[in-house]
């Protein structure tokens, strides 16, 4: 089993789609890889030798890009700026509520939680 980028890819995978699941790395970046790595994108994982394993943890450690750890570093301290700057979103943020302009009268539950239901109390 390869490990890359502290993840471990699915071994009867082709290695074309088994980077994509290292967080940051999506089908065109994953092809971009290959291609400059020189493996062909129908290799399955279990065939790579240790050699192009280097080669593509070498490929992604240099590349611009950022993965996992430090990718989702980032992503939460760009949440934390908007919380603390106190725009829009950082407030929807706040709240629990959907980020992007979703309708929450009916749907939204995935952000929302279960349904709390309010309504007259027995006396």
């Amino acid at each position: 089993m390869a490990r890359i980028a502290g993840v471990d890819l699915p071994k009867k995978k082709r290695v074309e789609f088994a980077l994509t699941y290292i967080y940051g790395i999506g089908d065109h970046t994953s092809r971009k890889i290959l291609a400059e790595a020189n493996i062909s994108l129908d290799k399955r994982v279990y065939e790579l030798n240790e050699d192009e394993v280097a080669t593509i943890t070498k490929i992604i450690r240099n590349g611009e890009a950022l993965v996992e750890g430090d990718l989702r570093k980032k992503v939460a301290m760009d949440i934390k700026a908007l919380m603390e700057l106190g725009s829009y979103r950082g407030l929807r943020h706040r709240k629990g509520l959907p980020v992007r302009g979703q309708k929450t009268k009916t749907n939204a539950r995935t952000r929302k939680g279960k349904k709390k239901t309010v309504g007259a109390a027995a006396k």
